[in-house]
């Protein structure tokens, strides 16, 4: 059977994430849900954090774990914990173009290890990290957000944000 890693900074984990996983876990028969962490990257939430809300996000998915990984290539990553894949989203054609020359790469590095990919549906097919945190401000944000992330992230996340009106 094959296992894949389907990593992110997931800050937070968005409903695109949860698609992309549930996906994956369909596909693979084990997918790993990995939090990639760059020291010189700012987060909203802390590793911890976005550890727990994927677990919580993942609860019902037997074949699914999380883990996160630091100072390595996804792809040496993914070879270390015997993956035979790594899944990743393509939203748009800045992705597109993006992710076809690290597949090229990493096959240069790990010939072992495919990348697939995965295009979501049209309504997930902006839906990131960033995105979401940029709804955040006006007027009737918080109902907005609801829209773009899973229910076990949401309270944590409007609570991140409780000084904002």
């Amino acid at each position: 059977m094959a296992k894949a890693v389907y990593a992110g900074s997931f800050d937070p984990p968005t409903n695109g994430h949860l698609y992309m996983i549930r996906e994956g876990a369909q596909l693979f028969s084990e997918l790993v849900v990995a939090v990639g962490v760059n020291p010189d990257k700012r987060t909203t939430f802390g590793l911890e954090e976005r550890l727990r809300l994927l677990r919580s996000i993942t609860q019902s998915m037997p074949n699914v774990r999380v883990d996160h990984f630091e100072n390595q290539f996804l792809i040496r990553y993914a070879a270390r914990i015997g993956a035979r894949y790594v899944l990743r989203g393509i939203r748009n054609g800045q992705d597109f173009s993006y992710e076809r020359t690290m597949r090229h790469v990493n096959g240069d590095l790990e010939p072992d290890v495919t990348t697939v990919f995965l295009i979501p549906p049209r309504h997930l097919a902006e839906t990131s990290s960033s995105f979401v945190k940029g709804l955040v401000g006006p007027e009737g944000w918080r109902e907005v957000v609801r829209g773009f992330v899973p229910p076990e992230v949401y309270e944590e996340f409007i609570a991140r944000f409780a000084d904002r009106p």
